[in-house]
């Protein structure tokens, strides 16, 4: 597979809101040439924009099944995708969007692996904050394996930040109760331990896999931990009340 080709045309898709076939449905394609193919994109968005945090996907069994592997796995988030708490977002400038919810890390110092610890990640998390994360996927209806999730930087495409909170111990990290709801009705409820059953194992993953290719998690940046309750499609005029407890709330609204 040609990589730099594999690229350009995410690049294209995301610019034009036009997704494109899966990779897998045409080509062989690595798990590592899809990595490569999402570090090529956001050495390009570099040019314009600032890497401030990371995203783990798939941290949760169910979605691991969903796609046949037993990994997690990572993307990259800019400065171009951050938006603040009660923010009202314009669903035209997604695909197919849908929003997950999560727990931030916010980093205090810098954490490179190999054999990066739980212990480790908790030394150096400054604090948590809730957090959503906005997925979206340039391949068409959300049809795709794994390899071409990561190609696509994760799904990710945007990330709503809430205030952050001092880091609890690592039971109670397991144990962070969120409730959703949708248009002021609950659809959902969860736990923090959905997340490879304590969240700052995802960091600690993060950390190690980065390694594999000289890039490590630098202090200032946010680390999305992977979403506790399933994914939900929005459209427009949605909006969006997550209460994660003791630990705070988000709101987002979508217009057109």
């Amino acid at each position: 597979m040609d990589i730099q080709q594999a690229a350009s045309a995410l690049l294209t898709a995301e610019r034009s809101k036009q997704p494109i076939k899966p990779f897998t449905s045409s080509t062989d394609i690595s798990v590592d040439d899809a990595y490569h193919i999402q570090l090529l994109q956001i050495k390009e968005k570099l040019k314009e924009a600032e890497l401030v945090g990371m995203k783990v996907g798939l941290t949760s069994e169910v979605m691991q099944k969903m796609f046949n592997v037993d990994t997690p796995d990572f993307g990259h988030i800019l400065s171009t995708m951050v938006y603040e708490n009660n923010s009202t977002i314009s669903k035209s400038q997604f695909i197919q969007p849908k929003v997950e919810f999560e727990i931030a890390f916010l980093l205090k110092e810098d954490l490179k692996g190999p054999n990066v610890t739980v212990e480790q990640v908790l030394q150096a998390t400054k604090a948590i904050a809730p957090a959503i994360e906005i997925i979206d996927s340039r391949i068409m209806d959300w049809k795709f394996k794994f390899e071409d999730t990561v190609a696509d930087n994760g799904s990710s495409a945007g990330a709503i930040i809430g205030t952050p909170s001092d880091l609890p111990s690592f039971e109670e990290l397991a144990n962070i109760p969120i409730v959703v709801k949708k248009n002021g009705e609950v659809i959902d409820q969860g736990v923090s331990s959905a997340v490879m059953g304590n969240p700052a194992r995802a960091i600690a993953w993060l950390a190690n896999m980065l390694s594999e290719y000289d890039i490590s998690l630098k202090a200032g940046q946010f680390i999305l931990a992977g979403a506790i309750t399933a994914a939900v499609f929005f459209e427009v005029n949605d909006e969006f009340e997550i209460d994660f407890g003791k630990y705070g709330q988000l709101k987002v609204r979508f217009t057109d």
